[in-house]
């Protein structure tokens, strides 16, 4: 129970990613705020879950409804131990000149600016009690990117930097800020990634990677739960691979 007393809000929890890390830290005694513009799948994973989950609407590209959502947390719990900034979009595979200016904000807005938005309303919560732990999810496409994908590329190389900037700023608050790196995964992003869900992208994805499998929802509970665990407790500014070798 390596999570036991500790409160945690993970944006996008509903599905993909941030299902996975949402079921692990509740295994481990942690309290989670399921944090999703999709209310509905929020709610019925808060029931599947339990009494220590709560599900709350969020558009993370708003300032106002971040600022709800980490209200309502601390009404809930009092404070807020761990921030998993999860929620992500994509755009089409497509030539970078040919992406529409919507996609391209829409990534900007919940790939990069909801970071901005999450850390100024719960930066001082845990710089109020010296404690904390923000883990952002970031990709493997900000650090070997892919072709045709050139701005959600660069929104995760963006969140890579980010995470080092604020782990190096907020150290002297006792607060450590990591990132996890996934290769594509079982999510409902993969088709978006590929273009199209079929049996020869699916194969021509996987081998790119070593150990010939997605990553999955599983691996990533496993690897945010040790990042924002007090076994990791001499760890800052790491932006930590899950990706079965794809970036070696």
């Amino acid at each position: 129970m390596r999570l036991t007393g500790k409160t945690a809000i993970v944006t996008g929890g509903a599905s993909g990613f941030g299902a996975g890390i949402v079921r692990r830290f509740m295994q481990e005694g942690c309290r989670v705020m399921i944090a999703d513009i999709n209310i509905d799948g929020a709610e019925q994973m808060a029931q599947e879950m339990g009494d220590h989950a709560l599900a709350q609407r969020v558009d993370v590209g708003d300032g106002a409804s971040v600022r709800q959502m980490v209200r309502a947390a601390a009404d809930a719990w009092g404070h807020v131990d761990i921030m998993v900034n999860n929620a992500g979009v994509t755009h089409m595979p497509a030539p970078l000149q040919d992406v529409s200016e919507d996609d391209f904000d829409r990534v900007y807005r919940v790939n990069m600016k909801s970071v901005y938005y999450t850390s100024r309303e719960v930066v001082p919560l845990m710089q109020a009690r010296k404690s904390g732990t923000i883990l952002n999810v970031a990709s493997t496409a900000g650090v070997s990117p892919r072709p045709r994908l050139n701005w959600y590329n660069a929104s995760k190389g963006w969140l890579i930097t980010a995470t080092r900037t604020m782990a190096i700023e907020l150290a002297p608050d006792k607060i450590r800020v990591n990132a996890l790196n996934p290769v594509a995964g079982e999510t409902p992003l993969l088709a978006s990634f590929m273009g199209e869900d079929t049996p020869e992208m699916r194969q021509k994805f996987l081998s790119t990677i070593p150990l010939g499998r997605f990553s999955q929802p599983e691996d990533m509970g496993n690897a945010a739960l040790f990042l924002c665990s007090d076994e990791a407790s001499m760890i800052t500014g790491v932006a930590m691979e899950v990706d079965g070798g794809r970036c070696i």
